[in-house]
């Protein structure tokens, strides 16, 4: 299984860059670009703050597909 997250389109719908995303959840820009790319699986917490961030649910942002 493949995680596909929808970060990119959310932050741009919020005018959010990724330093601002990575800021407001205690992470670095790097570790938004690894989770927009796909290599990175976020921990629960993290996943449930960028949700809270971004006004939406940890379900909208984060989907699992089959590879």
């Amino acid at each position: 299984m493949k995680l596909v997250t929808k970060i990119k389109e959310y932050r741009a719908k919020q005018d959010i860059t990724q330093e601002q995303l990575a800021a407001m959840v205690g992470v670095r820009r790097e570790t938004i670009v690894h989770l927009e790319g796909g290599r990175y699986n976020p921990s629960l917490r993290l996943a449930m703050d960028i949700a809270r961030v971004l006004g939406t649910s940890v379900e909208e942002i984060f989907t699992f597909v089959e590879d």
